[in-house]
């Protein structure tokens, strides 16, 4: 014997003994902190990934202090800003976001969506404009191409629909002016305006309509707040005002406000066509700017339905022709 040491064969063994080190230093890390390091990164805000994951703040405080022990780094850094990311936190980001995608796909059933066969359940949320001027256009369509999918419309609007995706109570949600957080995705499907709707036999008026008779006429306010809306904003600006004798929640209960009334609402302009085609009233064009907005899509990335989106976008766009032709008409 003299002693010699067989360096290739201590070499193989050397990384075998690595990778086996490797894998029980992984096997101690809980996998649960990589939805609290998306979280994190996504929301930059300890209180809010605590929110979006139903979980308490100190509970997330904990993992984040487990996760840099793991990664022996701050990770997240508070400033005026919230919870910023440091460059090893940007650099683990891309690589965590791919591994929890490999996972779920891993263990869902990848099937084709057939619309013909499907029996899947759609939630779509939207404020009730919205469900007034597309939601028979979808359904109908589902009617036609796919008999079994059932969905169900829930009452939206940009002050809730963050919460309602966060709790998974809707799918997809079609919003004017969304302002997204970085965990939605985003479609934009066209751009709407704001019309009147009155029974001008009973305002005593001939259209157009003047913005004498407009600020002549009492109005009927559809609002979030119950208080004001886009018109009062603008008509401000102009040193303007209007009498608002009633105040609702809903766009749908306005026919029976303004049918055989001396009374005008203004709204958006999809909605009004749609009650206007229902009730006899007529749709005009404001007498005053109130500018246009943009519409759109939203929906989690790890939940997408591209047919199902199709289907909403394309509902939207079979009504701007109408639209359009209130104004340049």
């Amino acid at each position: 014997m003299t002693g010699r040491v067989d360096f290739p064969t201590l070499s193989g063994k050397l990384i075998v003994l690595i990778v086996k080190i490797t894998m029980v230093d992984i096997s101690r890390l809980d996998f649960n902190l990589t939805t609290t390091f998306l979280a994190l990164w996504e929301e930059r805000s300890v209180s809010r990934a605590a929110k979006r994951l139903s979980l308490s703040q100190s509970a997330v405080s904990a993992s984040l202090a487990r996760l840099r022990e793991a990664a022996d780094d701050p990770l997240f850094v508070r400033n005026r800003g919230g919870m910023q990311p440091t460059l090893r936190a940007i650099a683990m980001a891309e690589p965590i976001q791919g591994g929890v995608a490999l996972i779920q796909n891993a263990f869902s059933t990848v099937t084709a969506f057939d619309p013909a066969t499907s029996r899947q359940h759609f939630s779509i949320g939207m404020s009730d404009d919205f469900q007034i001027a597309i939601g028979p256009l979808i359904t109908r369509r589902l009617a036609e191409e796919a008999p079994r999918v059932s969905v169900t419309f829930r009452q939206a609007n940009t002050h809730r629909v963050e919460a309602l995706f966060e709790a998974d109570e809707i799918d997809f949600a079609v919003v004017a002016q969304p302002n997204v957080r970085s965990g939605l995705q985003q479609q934009e499907i066209g751009r709407s305006r704001y019309a009147c709707l009155l029974d001008p036999a009973a305002c005593d008026l001939t259209l157009p309509l003047t913005l004498t008779d407009y600020l002549s006429l009492p109005h009927l306010l559809v609002s979030f707040s119950g208080r004001e809306g886009i018109v009062d904003h603008v008509l401000k600006d102009l040193g303007y005002s209007r009498q608002v004798q009633s105040a609702l929640t809903h766009f749908s209960a306005l026919p029976p406000f303004l049918i055989g009334t001396r009374a005008v609402a203004t709204l958006p302009i999809h909605a009004a066509q749609s009650l206007a085609a229902v009730s006899g009233l007529t749709v005009c064009a404001a007498p005053i700017d109130l500018g246009e907005y943009s519409v759109s899509i939203l929906w989690q990335k790890t939940a997408d339905n591209h047919w199902m989106r199709q289907v909403i976008s394309d509902a939207f766009l079979a009504i701007l022709p109408g639209l359009e032709a209130i104004y340049s008409g």
